[in-house]
């Protein structure tokens, strides 16, 4: 009879102990159980439902109004309405009820943005991203594999590739950050003992000619170098080409007569005879048999200076003396004469010194106004800034059409010139590589015999 007593007591115990259905905000909870004894089982069993519920009216109220009510202000949450709105009704949804619930669902839209499945900009939090070129050269410096073109695994033990750190220098990093006119920081010597300290260079006020240029960076090109120009315009642009290459023969020749002078001088030099001046030329005169020759050697007796007496030494003392005499009346008289006339040698200088300053300052605004057209032609250091070349097409090679046409100038050519005339970068020309040792050729060895 034990057996079946037990049975029935087991039988009540299971069936008293009933499992709760799903919540309605959350997983499903075991809120009964026979016994808690055990520690695992007191987390697990415990009745959390109030809790979630307060959870997700809290969620509802960020979804609507976008942070919870409790963190809202008095001025946020209240207002006094002292005339009313009588557009409110009209805000107002309207009752339907042929309106389906999705949309009821859907019109209530949130103050929390979406959630995307791919991340934007905006949801990646801000973080330090690696560079390519500090990526590259870290794999450098690990001596990593890493690909190249066409996706083939460049060898690191290559120069360049890996086998050392190639970077800029401190310099280069650290240029354009010193200031020579920045006033240095003085530090103040805890000891209270004396100390010198470098004087303050004192800025100078230069204007650069790039600030005076007002030439364009693409000047417009003449009408005359159209593929299919106007024949004034056309004659037009041919007369200045021909002033210009006129100019540059004129120049070319007066350079050739300044070499040839200076040829026929080095040559002149010489051929120079000792005894008479540069230039000249002794000519050679034949020795006669019968005549004696006559000599010019003869050397021609000094005449003695006589003494002078005493009486002739006075006389010249005293002649001496009324001459100095004189000569200091005659600056007196001179000094007395030109007091009266001050006023009018402080006007004079007052007019010589003002169209000094006037014809400075027309100097100045003819360099000024030379200086907008650009530097073309000038010199700038060592070399000449260049001009602008000229580029036309006699009638003969007109195209009159795009499909003809021929092109003319170099555009890397015109970019570089407009730069220079700009100011922006000095003027250089290109300097070729000279080689100093000369090549030695020889025949190697396999090709000397061969069969």
């Amino acid at each position: 009879m034990a057996p079946t007593k037990t049975s029935k007591v087991s039988s009540t115990s299971k069936s008293s102990i009933q499992k709760h259905s799903a919540s309605g905000v959350g997983a499903p909870s075991q809120l009964a159980q026979s016994s808690r004894k055990g520690k695992k089982a007191w987390r697990k069993n415990i009745d959390i439902q109030p809790v979630e519920q307060g959870l997700e009216s809290l969620r509802s109220e960020e979804r609507v109004i976008g942070s919870t009510l409790q963190k809202q202000t008095d001025n946020q949450l209240f207002v006094v309405d002292t005339k009313g709105d009588d557009k409110v009704r009209k805000s107002l949804p309207r009752y339907s009820k042929a309106e389906l619930t999705s949309t009821k669902i859907l019109s209530q839209r949130s103050a929390i943005p979406a959630v995307f499945s791919r991340p934007t900009k905006d949801s990646i939090p801000s973080r330090s991203k690696v560079s390519r070129a500090d990526k590259e050269r870290l794999l450098r410096i690990a001596k990593r594999p890493r690909k190249g073109p066409f996706n083939a695994v460049m060898d690191h033990t290559e120069f360049g590739a890996g086998s050392a750190v190639i970077d800029v220098s401190a310099a280069v990093k650290h240029s354009g950050s010193y200031d020579p006119w920045a006033a240095e920081e003085v530090e103040e010597m805890a000891d209270g003992l004396e100390h010198t300290t470098k004087p303050k260079i004192k800025r100078p006020e230069l204007s650069h000619p790039r600030d005076v240029i007002e030439i364009p960076a693409v000047l417009e090109p003449h009408q005359g170098s159209s593929y299919n120009p106007p024949t004034a315009a056309h004659n037009e642009l041919i007369m200045e080409a021909c002033k210009v290459e006129r100019r540059r023969q004129d120049e070319a020749d007066r350079l050739a007569e300044v070499r040839r002078k200076v040829a026929d001088a080095r040559a002149i030099a010489t051929n120079v005879t000792e005894g008479l001046p540069l230039g000249m030329t002794l000519d050679e005169i034949p020795a006669d048999d019968g005549e004696p020759v006559a000599q010019h050697d003869a050397v021609v007796p000094k005449k003695p200076s006589a003494r002078k007496t005493k009486q002739q030494r006075a006389k010249a003392v005293r002649f001496r003396e009324e001459k100095q005499a004189l000569a200091e009346k005659a600056a007196r008289k001179k000094m007395l004469a030109t007091i009266t006339m001050a006023k009018s040698f402080r006007s004079t200088a007052e007019k010589v010194s003002q169209q000094q300053n006037q014809a400075r300052l027309a100097r100045q605004l003819a360099l000024k106004m030379k200086l907008r057209k650009g530097l073309a032609g000038q010199r700038l250091g060592k070399y000449k800034v260049p001009e602008n070349e000229i580029e036309v097409q006699i009638g003969e090679d007109l195209s009159e059409n795009l499909r003809t046409l021929k092109p003319e100038g170099n555009l890397f050519r015109d970019r570089f010139r407009s730069m220079q005339q700009r100011a922006l970068i000095e003027p250089r020309v290109p300097v070729l590589p000279t080689r100093r040792a000369k090549l030695k050729e020889f025949e190697k060895h396999a090709w000397k015999r061969f069969e």
